[in-house]
């Protein structure tokens, strides 16, 4: 909270550097390692990433594979002490849920947020979602995608497995995160973008060990 003089830059690089040391911290003393496939799917331009949802592990994870992010979440966890004022430097775009301005809010800021290089990363089910088990995915992802003619990104992952939601516990293991090939907008309606993330997302998913 001490940076919050500081330009964006020093004050995303300060902060997300607690996630890459997490990440780190949780292989050495969980035992939780982690492979990736399709890291070549990434393209070099900054898109929008519709990421499955099982964990907290996920929400960290990205920070260490991409550059300058920024999250679509909850307003309420803004409110939270300290946390969520220090997740205030960051720039998320935080939405209330309950509002019908919320997409027109998440389709200005991202928009904002996409020209300015960085990439937008939605849990496109809004809450974690158990393993194994699959929630309603929100269309805002492939609006925002088709609005401003930037590409989706698909990322599935098992990552509830090791790190389950609601536990306290984890568990010693391998996370397999699959990243998906780039969705171009340019032809695509926002339907065709959201019903091609989600089938491959969900598709994925049956191929990753739940246990």
């Amino acid at each position: 909270m001490l940076l919050f003089f500081c330009p964006y830059a020093i004050r995303y690089r300060v902060i997300t550097s607690w996630s890459h040391f997490i990440i780190w911290w949780a292989k050495i003393v969980c035992g939780i390692q982690y492979e990736i496939t399709g890291l070549e799917n990434l393209p070099h331009k900054n898109a929008v990433v519709l990421c499955k949802h099982q964990s907290t592990w996920e929400t960290l994870f990205l920070q260490t594979i991409l550059g300058q992010q920024t999250w679509v979440l909850k307003k309420q966890l803004l409110t939270i002490p300290f946390f969520g004022w220090a997740l205030r430097l960051i720039e998320p775009i935080a939405i209330d849920r309950e509002k019908s301005s919320s997409i027109k809010q998440l389709l200005e800021q991202g928009k904002t947020r996409l020209q300015q290089g960085r990439w937008v990363v939605i849990f496109p089910e809004g809450s974690r979602i158990a393993v194994g088990k699959s929630g309603r995915y929100s269309r805002s992802g492939a609006v925002l995608a088709k609005e401003t003619g930037f590409s989706v990104v698909p990322i599935a992952h098992n990552a509830g497995v090791l790190w389950p939601r609601k536990a306290f516990v984890k568990k010693p293991g391998i996370i397999h995160v699959v990243i998906g090939p780039e969705i171009k907008a340019d032809n695509l309606t926002a339907d065709e973008i959201h019903d091609k993330a989600r089938e491959w997302i969900e598709t994925t998913m049956t191929s990753l060990p739940v246990k």
